[in-house]
């Protein structure tokens, strides 16, 4: 017999019954039952009870065993009575009864840091300390599991459409991509340094330029970046993907089918099958977007969508004044349709309302279009509410007209400069669909995001930058960045979003160096910061480069969708906290001298970490 293990503790079933068998793992659960002793002993892969009565030499032995104890079991398999039997459990048919065991290793403490077998939470920092014990736990062990099978089926779905998977550099040369690089110091090189890279965007893009045609890897990614909800701080993986002598359809064409046909594979994970929106996903500009949902990731599960009525309240004949003056300054008022809430109470426009002055805004106005007009205490155009006074009956037609309201909606108002009434606008989107319950549930909908702005003002210079990926191939090419005003200039960028999740952003390339170099003069690069940071890539275009494309879905994101985890944690081992340390190994940590000296740096500590360390 095996040292260990004849059996997993899932293998087992009622064809076992009589068999002696060994199986090992660690001790999940114990019920003593007086003269009867029950231990759930689990493994990787599931639970097998084993039994023991008190007759038995070894009872009391056993009865010391503690939780977490990893043990191996020898015993027969008994079939249990039909009125003790567990269909919950794959092996809940039977039970081995315990013949020996053997003490493999326990716990130095009785006292475990979380209970393993238990749901209960714990904060965040206990879990990651001891995430060896967090990841013993049921939910997040799956989580895990599922992460695995989805990037085996994500591999095994690029190689049957012909890409390849080839490796990029992990120590690559540090370039403004669009977040902080992390540095590493080169020992040999004295002052010089590698970084990490944010994403092998170059190199697979030099592959193609290489020749090759079909690019894939799930890669890792590392940025300097502040840790939130759907991105963990420090690294993160990604399907990265790139194609030549393509265009925006041929991506998409290739994309569509493997994001489907995973998130069809794996819709079921969590007990419920959720359904799958089919390709061809929806293509939605990014200037809609924003108009529509307020945000270029928008949620499609929520029916309530954004309109454009600055017009309206810049009417002569509309007095309410906090707009009016709001547009004078260039603003604009979006508003959001809520159908047919006349019979709510006022209790939901005050939580509404409250909700809004709790993000920073006055309010959110509203009328209730609640009979054609002149009903009920309404004002002349039918509705009823904080603004409808100033709204006549006129202006309030148009609005029923812009917005297609029926009787018995309410419109919903944000009133701000463009930049700011957007975003709000969304996420008043999002407040009132939940407050209404009309969010979809149990369902993965997926759009694409296209057209996206070559170029946007930077909020903190106050000059023109790339607004999405400096390499991506302008819309009208080179004729395009000489004739056109910048802003008005389209890329060939997208974005692919799931349930307001962004799991991708992706670009045709700009694969001419004439266009590059026209690019980033706009963006105030010139030619020679370009060849001092993206000159291997650079040089590489002038020797020839195919058209290309690609893009890279985030690997965790599509986990935590799939396992419907509000947390990105939840789907990654051994993630870092929010304050990007890593407190099971202890990173980041100090270093001692000689490892400095190696790579020629001297300490230069804000005042207050010198404070602190003396």
């Amino acid at each position: 017999m095996h040292a260990y293990r004849t059996h997993k503790c899932n293998d087992l079933r009622a064809s076992d019954a009589g068999q002696t068998v060994k199986i090992a793992g660690w001790v999940h659960r114990k019920r003593d039952h007086g003269g009867l002793l029950f231990l759930d002993l689990r493994d990787h892969y599931g639970l097998t009870q084993v039994v023991i009565n008190n007759d038995n030499p070894l009872f009391e032995a056993v009865e010391k065993l503690k939780l977490e104890n990893v043990i191996s079991v020898t015993g027969k398999v008994v079939e249990r009575t039909d009125e003790t039997k567990n269909s919950k459990l794959p092996t809940g048919e039977i039970e081995v009864k315990l013949e020996a065991y053997e003490l493999l290793s326990a716990p130095v403490t009785d006292m475990l840091p979380l209970q393993v077998n238990s749901d209960e939470p714990y904060g965040e920092d206990v879990r990651l300390k001891y995430r060896f014990l967090d990841l013993r736990r049921e939910v997040l062990h799956r989580n895990i599991v599922l992460r695995c099978d989805v990037i085996s089926s994500l591999r095994r779905r690029m190689l049957e459409q012909g890409f390849r998977e080839f490796q990029t550099p992990i120590l690559t040369a540090s370039s403004p991509e669009g977040a902080r690089d992390y540095l590493v110091p080169s020992r040999v090189h004295p002052g010089q340094f590698y970084a990490l890279p944010q994403a092998p965007q170059q190199f697979k893009q030099l592959l193609m330029m290489s020749g090759f045609d079909r690019y894939f890897q799930i890669a890792p990614c590392f940025r300097d970046e502040d840790a939130r909800a759907d991105r963990s701080p420090g690294e993160f993986y990604q399907l990265d993907i790139e194609m030549s002598f393509v265009t925006q359809d041929d991506v998409f064409a290739a994309i569509e089918p493997v994001m489907y046909d995973v998130f069809e594979e794996f819709s079921g994970f969590t007990g419920t099958k959720w359904d799958v929106s089919k390709p061809p996903f929806v293509r939605i500009p990014y200037d809609e977007s924003m108009l529509k949902y307020g945000n270029d990731k928008p949620d499609l599960r929520n029916p309530l969508v954004i309109a454009d009525v600055t017009e309206v309240f810049a009417r002569p004949d509309v007095e309410f004044k906090a707009f009016k003056t709001m547009i004078e300054k260039g603003g604009v008022v979006r508003a959001i349709r809520a159908p047919a809430v006349f019979d709510k109470p006022r209790s939901f426009f005050d939580k509404l309302n409250s909700w809004a002055q709790g993000e920073g805004a006055p309010g959110l106005g509203y009328i209730i279009f609640e009979s054609e007009g002149g009903n009920n205490g309404t004002a002349a155009g039918g509705g009823k509410g904080p603004i409808a006074k100033f709204v006549p009956a006129e202006a309030q037609a148009e609005l029923r007209r812009l917005c297609g309201i029926e009787t018995g909606d309410a419109l919903f108002f944000i009133c701000d400069l463009p930049a700011k009434a957007a975003p709000f606008a969304g996420l008043a989107r999002t407040k009132i669909g939940e407050e209404m319950d009309v969010i979809e549930k149990n369902i993965f909908k997926f759009c694409w995001i296209v057209d996206f702005p070559m170029f946007e003002i930077n909020d903190r210079t106050g000059k023109l930058d790339f607004s999405h990926n400096p390499f991506s191939m302008p819309q009208g090419g080179l004729e395009a960045l000489e004739k056109q005003d910048p802003l008005t200039i389209k890329a060939y960028q997208y974005d692919i979003v799931c349930n307001g999740v962004e799991l991708s952003s992706g670009a045709i390339r700009n694969h001419l160096p004439e266009v590059m170099e026209k690019a980033f003069a706009i963006a105030g690069h010139p030619k020679e910061i370009l060849q001092e940071k993206f000159g291997g890539m650079y040089n590489a275009f002038k020797f020839g480069a195919p058209p290309h494309g690609g893009c890279a879905p985030g690997v965790d994101r599509i986990v935590m969708l799939l396992a419907n985890e509000p947390n990105i944690r939840e789907v990654i081992a051994f993630p870092m906290n929010q304050q990007a340390q890593d407190l099971l190994m202890g990173a980041p940590s100090k270093v001692d001298a000689q490892q400095l000296k190696d790579v020629h740096i001297k300490l230069d500590l804000p005042k207050t970490q010198v404070k602190a360390a003396s």
